[in-house]
């Protein structure tokens, strides 16, 4: 199953181009979340993690949309 993943950073923005491309890529279901600020509370992206299966694959617009920094 592929599962989508969609946010928007602030209120009042909109996240119809994610889920637009998200549903154009096959995704079955799609999470759409709001984060404001660097350290905000993800629900939605809590409830796909818990929901996603080994054989799953899960799809994000641009990777800055699954979180704001990669430490290595």
């Amino acid at each position: 199953m592929k599962i989508g993943y969609a946010r928007v950073s602030s209120r009042g923005r909109n996240d119809d181009l994610q889920a637009e491309a998200l549903k154009q890529a096959g995704c079955d279901c799609i999470y759409q979340g709001i984060a404001i600020g660097a350290k905000s509370a993800r629900p939605e992206l809590d409830k796909l993690l818990a929901n996603v299966w080994p054989a799953d694959a899960v799809v994000i617009w641009k990777l800055d949309r699954l979180g704001r920094s990669l430490i290595c």
